[in-house]
């Protein structure tokens, strides 16, 4: 298990890591969907490319490597299509459940989508493909990071 005294400081780097790359990817994926639909974030110019993420968001990507250490290994065996499907479909009902929780405790969802193909608002179906791709280089860096950055 992730917890166990010698565990502790691969998981607690592990998720430090996975943090920082999803918000890192989100700030950029932020900027230039903006720039590409011509809808400024934050009140800037769309050259400033402006990106944008939530702290909340910090908490919900560090559960990437737990998830990981639950769900890796059953999923290792399959053709990368299906394990791709399979990341997404449990991407979109973290994302779902997340938002849901967030919307009851702090009386909003900070990623409320009103826009796009979405599902109350929670998850947008139409980012399927760059869900995709994040969730490939996802499990390409956390095989990676497992095996040869830390021991």
């Amino acid at each position: 298990m992730p917890f166990q005294a010698h565990k502790r400081t691969h998981t607690f780097f592990m998720m430090v890591f996975f943090i920082c790359l999803g918000i890192t990817t989100e700030v950029f994926f932020t900027a230039f969907t903006a720039l590409f639909t011509g809808e400024p974030a934050c009140g800037k110019p769309l050259w400033a490319l402006t990106g944008f993420t939530y702290v909340w968001m910090a908490f919900i990507y560090g559960l990437i490597p737990l998830l990981g250490i639950l769900f890796h290994h059953h999923v290792a065996h399959f053709p990368l299509g299906r394990r791709l499907m399979t990341y997404v479909i449990l991407l979109y009902m973290v994302e779902f459940v997340s938002g849901f929780l967030l919307e009851i405790i702090t009386g909003s969802c900070p990623w409320k989508y009103t826009s796009g193909l979405h599902v109350m608002g929670y998850i947008r179906l139409d980012y399927f493909p760059a869900w995709t791709l994040f969730v490939w280089m996802v499990e390409r860096l956390y095989i990676y990071v497992n095996r040869n950055v830390i021991q």
